[in-house]
């Protein structure tokens, strides 16, 4: 399984979010700066991240994004999939319909331990555990996640 930009920088977003004042709106060109991400990609990752109630957005002066949620309630498989979609190496994991021999497939089974591998190191992980590893790192958070 390989993640694409949407689910590496979600993360790193809401991390730096995380990362700052709570409650406090962050403006993106901020965020997109010390991650060196685009704006208008970060605008793309907020959507998703809006819908399910994770961060909160507001225009004009003063505006930006904020956690609504607390950053130990936010889980790393929730935003990996918000952003990226299942986590599954391949598609027969999750859907076993989508080959016939799914039920004889010993490579399947393979794939079933790694997609519960990778479940369980992203459901273990919150962004709380992210902020307490960046502030161990004694480094700033800018384009490191």
């Amino acid at each position: 399984m390989k993640l694409s930009t949407r689910g590496r920088y979600g993360a790193r977003v809401l991390l730096d979010l995380a990362l700052q004042e709570e409650g406090k709106p962050v403006p993106l060109k901020e965020i997109a700066k010390r991650q060196q991400i685009s704006a208008l990609y970060i605008e793309q990752l907020i959507t998703p991240l809006i819908a399910a109630g994770i961060i909160r957005s507001t225009r004009g002066a003063g505006g930006g994004i904020w956690l609504v949620k607390p950053a130990s309630e936010i889980k790393l498989s929730e935003i990996i999939e918000l952003l990226e979609g299942p986590i599954s190496p391949v598609h027969c994991v999750d859907n076993p319909n989508a080959c016939s021999r799914s039920d004889l497939c010993v490579t399947r089974d393979v794939w079933i331990e790694l997609k519960k591998s990778v479940s369980m190191v992203l459901e273990s992980k919150t962004l709380q555990d992210l902020v307490e590893m960046q502030k161990r790192k004694k480094v700033p958070a800018k384009g490191l996640v």
